[in-house]
């Protein structure tokens, strides 16, 4: 397992981490985002589609669950778990479907769906600590999300390449 942590200070500093996280995944990959109601997880979720040139709304899919983009030849699943009354309903919308390497999948409230989703290339915690400014966790659970994890470092100036060897 791999973590870091970062603080971010406003709204445009988590569109800038989905950015650069979008262009850290790649299809196949799985990230759990977690954070209380209203900590930034589907900003961070907006500024990724941007990153991948997403042009429009991106909203929550709390109501509908799944909110599917298709974009050059890529698809990106952003789950909403939060108002999934039973973890079994997964199997009735063929959660499995989703996750055959050939989409990103970002998935909020991951824990309603215990049992019933794959297991996690990368996890992000937002925690809010005050008037805009929050403190990122990640958690990398493969080694994909370990490259992720030091891609987004090495973004940020906290890792360089050369410190791997």
């Amino acid at each position: 397992m791999y973590n870091f942590e970062l603080n971010l200070a406003g709204e445009s500093e988590t569109l800038r981490l989905g950015k650069l996280l979008a262009n850290a995944c790649q299809l196949g990959d799985v990230i759990y985002l977690h954070g209380e109601l209203g900590a930034g997880k589907t900003t961070l979720v907006r500024g990724f589609m941007w990153g991948k040139g997403h042009v429009g709304t991106v909203k929550s899919p709390t109501y509908t669950l799944v909110e599917h983009y298709t974009l050059a030849q890529q698809s990106v699943y952003h789950f909403d778990l939060y108002r999934l009354g039973d973890p079994s309903e997964l199997e009735y919308m063929g959660i499995r479907d989703y996750f055959q390497g050939s989409a990103i999948c970002l998935i909020e409230w991951a824990e309603y769906g215990a049992g019933y989703l794959p297991d996690a290339d990368a996890e992000i915690k937002i925690l809010h600590v005050d008037a805009g400014h929050r403190q990122v966790q990640f958690t990398a659970n493969s080694s994909r999300g370990k490259q992720i994890c030091l891609s987004l470092e090495e973004s940020f100036g906290l890792y360089t390449a050369s410190e791997a060897k």
